[in-house]
């Protein structure tokens, strides 16, 4: 399946599902921001950009992916620097690299610049399934493409 929206085209993996969307703004002049959830389980329909609503409800072997667009004024703070869709080890997860802490779970987030967007990738696995889950994290990744930005708020 496919998923091609708001400067985003994923190919999902086989056993992933995704949501891609964007807020409504709460008033005619406030920006929204992109937003990419990746999961090896059934995703709720309500949850937060960053995976509240979610991640309280993980099991042991769950993942969820996070891929936040800060948008391209974003793309040129040093924050953003890294080039491409960071590629995951094992010693980028941490218990405390976590929004929420959760027994038995391990987080990791990495900004970096992709077609000129600032983005975050923000990731939540079961500590004890991570080095069974990793290969296919990073195949997740490597499944976005954010396309390069043809305008400001694109």
């Amino acid at each position: 399946m496919k998923l091609e929206a708001h400067g985003f085209d994923v190919d999902l993996v086989d056993g992933w599902e995704g949501r891609l969307f964007r807020r409504a703004a709460p008033s005619g002049d406030e920006r929204t921001n992109p937003v990419l959830h990746l999961a090896n389980f059934p995703l709720p329909e309500q949850r937060d950009d960053f995976g509240a609503g979610v991640v309280e409800h993980m099991r042991s072997g769950d993942v969820l992916v996070v891929v936040f667009d800060h948008g391209p004024d974003a793309a040129r703070q040093p924050l953003f620097a890294a080039h491409g869709m960071p590629r995951l080890a094992a010693a980028d997860f941490d218990r405390r690299k976590l929004q929420r802490a959760y027994s038995g779970q391990v987080g990791c987030q990495r900004f970096c610049n992709v077609g000129g967007r600032g983005i975050c990738v923000y990731v939540v696995v079961g500590r004890a399934s991570l080095s069974a889950r990793l290969p296919e994290i990073n195949a997740v990744l490597a499944s976005v493409d954010v396309l390069p930005t043809t305008k400001e708020g694109e």
